[in-house]
């Protein structure tokens, strides 16, 4: 038996965009890890860590979380198809990632049945754009070199360490 191709999922049956129905899934809890990293000059993250971690615009890691927690809350506001999703656990946490970078890890969960993948990754970029919006005076040459899902659990496929319970 031959492989079949993978197909998109928020394609309805006459080919035409589609919301998908999940109403036959079972609920259970959902959770997905996703990540930023943010490369900075030496210079830029030195002055930013000299500066603990702050800027005229306020304390950035505290800022970053708040807003990496609201734009996941909102992401089925922002994604079209996206469900409207409660979410029952949202961290985002911001730690140096070695001598000129900093990583920006958000966890989401849910009881549902829809994963939360689009949330984690909504709140890792929303954060990472926060940390550039508020360190760009003192760089402009600061990258969101990637963000990617670390984990997730819970539906019917999971991979990665999993998000820490």
């Amino acid at each position: 038996m031959a492989d079949e191709a993978p197909k998109l999922s928020h394609v309805g049956a006459d080919g035409s965009p589609a919301m998908v129905d999940v109403s036959a899934k079972a609920v259970t809890l959902r959770t997905a890890e996703a990540e930023a990293l943010l490369r900075f000059p030496a210079a830029a993250f030195a002055a930013l860590k000299a500066q603990g971690f702050a800027t005229a615009k306020g304390p950035v890691f505290h800022t970053a979380i708040v807003a990496g927690t609201m734009a996941a809350k909102r992401t089925h506001e922002l994604i079209p198809f996206c469900h409207p999703l409660g979410l029952e656990r949202c961290d985002v946490v911001i730690e140096a990632a070695g001598e000129d970078a900093l990583r920006v890890r958000c966890t989401a969960a849910v009881h549902h049945r829809t994963g939360v993948e689009m949330e984690a990754l909504t709140g890792a970029s929303v954060a990472a754009l926060t940390v550039y919006d508020m360190c760009k005076s003192l760089s402009h040459a600061i990258v969101v070199e990637s963000l990617r899902l670390t984990g997730k659990s819970g539906g019917k496929s999971g991979f990665g360490a999993g998000p820490r319970p």
